[in-house]
């Protein structure tokens, strides 16, 4: 589908980019990062929220901008020290991508920001998307975003699938040229608040009047989650715990530390400590949690090392770690 099969008229597109804008003005969520276009704030934020829900990410940001409130600060950080604000938050690689451009920019630009996407592209950890969501909201660049939301209006909006090419050319023919940064951010805001994934609210929608489906189209059927179970030994000596690392080169949260991993052999018949749900992407884990027995310490303590509770604060802790070290606090 091109953007010729969807033709709008100068006043169609007035009245639609109008409407949203003023919908946006008075329905936008008070958000810590559009509180100023300060482009470090919209960067550390676009990096958090991409595949990660708001409500999970405000309290990681708060923190992590009181540890880091400069991009200077990040710069000067160790990795561990970001993994440890990150932790919990998910996608590690995000935050070492992040811990890199930063480095790259205060050693190439004294700590100054691209002000086009076209530039922000040549920072690790940045692709199209979020180089333009920050060009246009922190700098006024006449960019037009496309992320899952806003893939998601424009193909109810105009009754079609869309290819990532044509949905690109959409967003920008659509885009408000005189306040990009707020046109693009009312467009996730309406896919994430209000033409939502399932039941759409079509009748509080200011595209509404434009709108090929209002609703009307099947929703997609969800894919079945997997389950699975994980056992974790938890070891204290002297109001400190043992913690192993994960390879540096592994796949999954390389280099971040975790309780002991317990083989199913280990488990049969030993009380629990705790149990919880932990869910990540698309798994569910139902987790046990074990006192480590004598016999399974020697190989673990070769493997790992003891912290205080004050030192774990400062680990990149797995989330799933940090969890049940909280839980398990006496």
């Amino acid at each position: 589908m091109s953007p010729r099969d969807v033709p709008l008229s100068q006043s169609q597109l007035r009245f639609l980019r109008r409407g949203l804008l003023g919908w946006y003005d008075a329905n936008h969520r008070d958000l810590p990062w559009r509180r100023d276009n300060d482009p470090y704030r919209v960067w550390v934020s676009e990096i958090m929220l991409q595949q990660t829900r708001v409500a999970a990410v405000l309290e990681y940001y708060a923190r992590f901008m009181r540890r880091f409130p400069t991009v200077q600060s990040l710069a000067a950080a160790r990795e561990a020290s970001v993994l440890a604000a990150w932790s919990g938050l998910g996608y590690y690689h995000r935050a070492r991508r992040m811990h890199e451009a930063a480095k790259a920019l205060v050693r190439e630009r004294g700590g100054t920001f691209p002000r086009s996407a076209e530039e922000w592209l040549g920072l690790p950890g940045i692709g199209r998307y979020t180089a333009a969501a920050i060009a246009s909201i922190a700098f006024g660049e006449a960019v037009a975003v496309v992320d899952g939301n806003v893939e998601r209006v424009l193909q109810r909006l105009f009754g079609a699938k869309l290819g990532r090419g044509a949905a690109w050319q959409q967003a920008e023919s659509l885009l408000d040229r005189k306040r990009p940064g707020d046109f693009n951010q009312a467009m996730m805001e309406l896919g994430a608040t209000i033409c939502t994934p399932r039941a759409p609210r079509c009748l509080l929608c200011p595209l509404h009047p434009h709108c090929k489906t209002r609703g009307a189209e099947e929703t997609a059927v969800r894919p079945a989650r997997k389950n699975r179970e994980l056992h974790y030994g938890l070891a204290r000596r002297d109001g400190a715990v043992l913690l192993v690392r994960r390879a540096f080169d592994a796949s999954l949260m390389a280099g971040m530390w975790e309780l002991p991993m317990l083989l199913p052999e280990h488990v049969n018949g030993e009380p629990a400590l705790l149990r919880l749900r932990h869910s990540i992407t698309d798994t569910d884990y139902r987790v046990t949690v074990l006192a480590l027995r004598p016999d399974q310490l020697l190989r673990s303590a070769t493997e790992g090392r003891w912290f205080t509770a004050a030192q774990c604060r400062r680990l990149p802790l797995t989330g799933l770690a940090r969890k049940i070290l909280r839980r398990a606090e006496p």
